[in-house]
């Protein structure tokens, strides 16, 4: 079972060849997964061609895993307690979720959204 599981922004570092995104991935690739909802915003902001594909060789490397019901509930009530007070929109209240129901550590450069997690690792600061 893997131990992370990985906000958009470390895996968006990754793609731009930041070196401290592909050291924690190298270090770390079999106790990572993504969720699918990262999965959907990677893709959202994804242009054609080059990055695409880069993109897809990158994901093909971790598990994904699925919004269950339990994980969609808890993310409504995380975004509904923490969404005014830390900025916590939807896409990050279901990360928590899943980083809840899953049992595994938040890997993010942005601690602030994720209040209600005691288990998020920084791996490096945001530059």
């Amino acid at each position: 079972m893997p131990r992370y599981l990985m906000d958009t922004d470390v895996l968006i570092d990754a793609l731009r060849l930041k070196r401290e995104a592909h050291e924690f991935i190298s270090r770390n690739t079999k106790e990572i997964a993504v969720s699918l909802l990262t999965v959907a915003e990677l893709y959202a902001g994804v242009r054609a061609g080059k990055e695409e594909k880069d993109l897809a060789a990158l994901l093909s490397l971790f598990p994904k895993v699925d919004i269950s019901e339990a994980i969609a509930l808890q993310g409504g009530i995380y975004c509904n307690h923490y969404g005014k007070s830390h900025g916590t929109g939807i896409i990050d209240a279901m990360l928590a979720a899943t980083a809840t129901e899953e049992g595994m550590t938040l890997v993010t450069l942005n601690k602030k959204h994720f209040p209600m997690l005691k288990a998020v690792l920084t791996p490096y600061k945001k530059s």
